[in-house]
């Protein structure tokens, strides 16, 4: 292999726009405070999720212990986080690694 065909490859190894940075997500922890019914609100109200999609997320926080509401963007999951905890939620956010 010659010398100019191992520099493109590097450059393309490098290339920002090729790697694939894992999205963030939040997460929503149980507690002992808030009601199952008040929970399912928040994710239709925060999120815009059905009621059924919203029970399901409920269920599985209650049932797991957590769950996952959103991915997206560092910036996108911290503002996420914020309006739960404004709806008296424990929230946190993480890099995706397969959750």
């Amino acid at each position: 292999m010659s010398k100019t065909q191992e520099v493109p490859d590097l450059l393309e190894e490098l290339d920002p726009s090729k790697t694939t940075d894992r999205p963030w997500i939040t997460i929503v922890w149980d507690d002992p405070v808030n009601l199952m019914n008040y929970v399912t609100y928040v994710f239709m109200k925060l999120f815009g999720y059905s009621k059924e999609k919203a029970h399901q997320l409920m269920m599985k926080v209650h049932n797991d212990g957590k769950a996952v509401v959103s991915s997206g963007s560092r910036e996108a999951m911290e503002r996420d986080v914020q309006r739960l905890h404004e709806h008296g939620l424990w929230a946190t956010l993480q890099r995706d690694d397969g959750f």
